[in-house]
């Protein structure tokens, strides 16, 4: 699995709009400082999440972007899936749609598989829980194990 630039920009930009005060409005600019985020590209990315439902937007002087739901309904998955669409494919294709032959037969299961942790970690944390610094104990087994911070 990849995280593209376009979905680690959401989530950071997402986690902005969780810590910030309930009912008010963040601005793009302060978003894109705060996070080291091209403001440009940022503007679309809160343009997506606006369309996606998870981020609401307002014009004028005291205007910005907010979460359009607390935060503690909204996965990272759910980011994810607005700016870059399903979390797992094989060549822009989901599992369940692909079909292999011979040797290659048992790949279906584990692209399946694959994709049931990867929904299994990111569509069960929620931004609060990023936010807060309270991930699931499940998740702080999985990156404590020394193996996983190694590159192959």
């Amino acid at each position: 699995m990849r995280i593209s630039a376009k979905a680690d920009y959401a989530v950071r930009a997402a986690l902005e709009l969780a810590v910030a005060v309930d009912g008010v409005s963040v601005k793009a600019e302060a978003i894109a400082a705060s996070q080291g985020v091209p403001h440009k590209f940022l503007e679309g990315i809160l343009g997506d999440l606006r369309r996606g439902g998870l981020v609401a937007s307002q014009r004028g002087g005291n205007g910005g972007y907010r979460l359009a739901r607390p935060a503690e309904e909204i996965t990272i998955a759910d980011v994810i899936r607005v700016v870059d669409g399903p979390l797992v494919s094989v060549r822009g294709v989901r599992p369940p749609e692909l079909s292999y032959h011979g040797p290659a037969e048992s790949l279906l299961p584990l692209w399946i598989a694959v994709r049931a942790n990867v929904r299994k970690i990111l569509g069960e944390v929620t931004l609060a829980e990023v936010a807060a610094a309270e991930l699931p104990e499940g998740v702080l087994d999985l990156a404590e194990d020394p193996e996983a911070w190694t590159n192959p």
